[in-house]
């Protein structure tokens, strides 16, 4: 994990997008706190976050991780191929509305770090996959503060996903105040 961190700082000029120590610290402590053993990840980026979390899987768990860029699953499948966690992460290319249809089963806990403006329609597509007493997690919700007098249009779409799943009475929810802002859901 700490090579992909590295790699991303080094090598990206959007490496402001990864997921932080602190960040992944908590992502690992919610995923054993539901003893997850299968998880969804919306937006992959280089990996780190799915790697992080990955590690904290039972062997036969299962991460799996949804991009619309082909060019970040050569970038992280690089890192996967080289982790023992590596083979628990499986990678799908496209859009997430569109490959969330295809999914099967139920995870443990969903982890929403993509387009802002899509928080919702990913929530609700998500909703029915997740295990009563699952998480579903999501990125960026403080949006460096813009939600408090929303302007542009991630900040609009964020503030109205807080509102959302304030409102969302399937769930329990709190906003965690790390980095941009963590909205943890947990599905009653």
């Amino acid at each position: 994990v700490t090579e992909i961190h590295d790699w991303t700082v080094e090598n990206s000029d959007m490496s402001r997008m990864l997921s932080g120590e602190l960040q992944a610290a908590v992502l690992r402590l919610l995923a054993r706190s539901v003893e997850a053993k299968r998880v969804l990840e919306i937006g992959m980026f280089t990996g780190y976050s799915a790697l992080a979390v990955a590690e904290v899987l039972p062997h036969d768990g299962e991460l799996i991780t949804l991009d619309i860029d082909p060019d970040s699953e050569a970038i992280a499948r690089n890192f996967f191929d080289r982790s023992p966690h590596g083979s628990k992460i499986t990678i799908r290319i496209g859009h997430a509305l569109d490959v969330i249809p295809s999914l099967d089963g139920h995870f443990e806990m969903t982890y929403i770090d993509a387009d802002k403006v899509n928080y919702i329609r990913y929530y609700e597509a998500v909703m029915p996959l997740v295990s009563s007493g699952g998480l579903i997690i999501a990125d960026n919700v403080l949006w460096s503060g813009e939600v408090l007098n929303p302007k542009g249009e991630s900040a609009v779409a964020l503030a109205e996903f807080n509102r959302h799943v304030l409102a969302d009475v399937r769930v329990t929810n709190t906003l965690l105040p790390i980095r941009d802002g963590l909205m943890v859901a947990h599905k009653n």
